[in-house]
């Protein structure tokens, strides 16, 4: 064999085994992958059970259930275009309240979303990126925005 046939066999190999080692590495980071979903992606795409995703919005008002002598917890998150119940059963953040912006991760099973983790905004005026961007994407952002100055949700930006 000439040498430039060794060397270019040499580089076949180790293209060869570069590829299969992102191959594998796609293979276990997509177990470990968790799509964010707004409820009118959650409605209209309807996940699979087993895929573990999470969902963002605001937490719709008046929707908050404790059951009694329980941690389980049920509410719904919104988007202003579609509406996805939650249950969770565990303790809440200190800032999980209504007309606030949470995310939440688990798996959408039966026309419910089982949380397993739930996380609040962590300031007056912080909304989840995920949560916003999707509320931009579904052409509600600035209705809510004023929706929520109006309420006095959030506090309307001084000129």
């Amino acid at each position: 064999m000439k040498r430039k046939h060794k060397r270019l066999s040499f580089v076949l190999v180790a293209l060869v085994l570069l590829a299969g080692a992102v191959g594998l590495m796609l293979v276990a980071f997509e177990e470990k992958i968790v799509f964010f979903y707004g409820p009118s992606d959650v409605l209209e795409k309807a996940p699979p059970a087993d895929k573990r995703l999470r969902v963002g919005g605001l937490v719709e008002k008046g929707s908050i259930e404790k059951t009694a002598g329980s941690t389980v917890v049920a509410f719904r998150i919104t988007d202003i275009n579609a509406t996805v119940p939650v249950t969770y059963d565990g303790i809440l953040p200190d800032l999980f309240r209504e007309g606030q912006g949470v995310v939440t991760e688990g798996y959408y099973r039966n026309g419910v979303f089982e949380a397993d983790e739930v996380l609040a905004k962590h300031d007056e005026n912080y909304m989840p990126p995920e949560v916003a961007d999707a509320l931009k994407k579904s052409g509600q952002w600035q209705h809510m925005k004023d929706q929520l100055e109006e309420s006095g949700q959030i506090e309307k930006k001084k000129k």
